[in-house]
């Protein structure tokens, strides 16, 4: 199959060396430094410099493509989409837009494309995994505590970004919605912190954050629906702490005469503060639990994973975790297991058990290990 991966950052390249053993794989980036990065992994991968915002050119560029992987920023992520759409190719998308990517089911289902969104961890495994067990039980409450973490605990805030700074401040500022007894709630984010232990890591610190998102609607029968950020414990004290300063104001202040953004400044110093080595080794934690009822009885699942920097492959926790939910989910529809046209979330995928079944163990051929208890 000829597949595009439009962008070429820390999981695109991830993504492009996982398919480019059984697949034609052309990547797509604006700079050809992550482009150069690529090509030293591996040569059988076609490179393309384009400006991927130049969304007229899809139609042109795209045209030899069975199947396309959108892993552009998120800020021009719901266009990319669309863009692909239009062109009429198949499409799996790791974006993480904030728009709602169901406005796109019609014009999906228009064109005979199938798109599945929001395909990497949380969201992504998280979707899947509620969307299988909503077919099991009737579910009555939902979890997901999430974290991408450094090996290395360095002060003060004991914290390394596998993507933009801007983007985690934004995780960061977002009111956080949640499902409580049937209706939908807004809270500050970080707001509800408390401690959980996980094997093989210890206590960490989880709070609310907005990562919900299409479960609030695909899922609304479920009356509680919460998800969680996980960071090493006092993370979160030092960003309130921030951001209860100002450090992360959009309106500009003057100093010395030029107009700045507190949240443009703030960025630059924590940018060099979060930077994460290229093989500075990092985990990603993960929980997952489903309660309910089957057969009038009460029922709970729970699927764990922790998974670490690979130094074989040199590629980060986060990369494995997030592309490979993503490149499974391509194998996936390669292989036809899933076919219907329009735009669906993983959870909608999720409830045909052979999809979900699938994907766990193509990740767990990967190293990438999901426990259920």
């Amino acid at each position: 199959m000829k597949i595009a991966v439009l962008g070429s950052g820390m999981v695109g390249r991830a993504m492009a060396l996982d398919l480019s053993s059984r697949h034609e794989v052309t990547a797509f980036d604006k700079y050809e430094s992550s482009l150069n990065l690529l090509a030293e992994r591996k040569s059988n991968i076609t490179r393309i410099t384009a400006d991927l915002a130049d969304y007229s050119a899809y139609a042109r560029m795209l045209e030899p493509f069975e199947l396309v992987i959108t892993a552009v920023p998120g800020y021009m992520g719901y266009k990319t989409l669309e863009a692909v759409i239009n062109a009429g190719k198949n499409c799996v998308d790791i974006s993480f837009f904030p728009e709602d990517a169901l406005q796109l089911n019609d014009l999906a289902a228009e064109r005979n494309v199938t798109v599945i969104t929001d395909c990497g961890v949380a969201p992504g495994m998280s979707n899947y995994i509620l969307g299988r067990y909503n077919e099991e039980m009737e579910v009555e409450k939902f979890e997901c505590y999430v974290g991408g973490l450094p090996k290395t605990r360095k002060m003060p805030f004991e914290y390394k970004a596998p993507f933009s700074p801007v983007d985690v401040i934004e995780e960061y500022t977002r009111p956080a919605r949640l499902k409580e007894n049937g209706h939908i709630v807004v809270k500050p984010a970080l707001s509800e912190r408390h401690y959980m232990h996980f094997d093989g890591i210890g206590t960490l610190e989880a709070f609310n954050t907005d990562g919900l998102r299409s479960l609030l609607f695909t899922m609304a029968h479920i009356p509680d629906l919460k998800e969680q950020t996980l960071r090493y414990p006092g993370h979160a004290d030092l960003i309130l702490a921030l951001q209860m300063s100002g450090f992360f104001d959009e309106k500009p202040i003057e100093i010395n005469g030029t107009d700045i953004r507190p949240i443009d400044f703030s960025s630059k110093v924590l940018f060099k503060e979060w930077k994460l080595g290229a093989e500075e080794e990092e985990l990603t934690v993960m929980r997952v639990i489903v309660e309910g009822k089957k057969d009038g009885q009460p029922q709970k699942v729970e699927y764990n994973m922790l998974d670490r920097y690979d130094p074989v492959s040199r590629i980060s926790s986060m990369s494995r975790t997030t592309g490979y939910t993503c490149t499974g989910t391509v194998e996936m529809l390669a292989q036809g297991l899933f076919r219907s046209e329009g735009v669906f979330p993983p959870e909608l995928v999720g409830r045909d058990k052979s999809c979900f079944d699938f994907i766990i163990k193509y990740l767990a051929e990967r190293g990438v290990h999901w426990l259920k208890s």
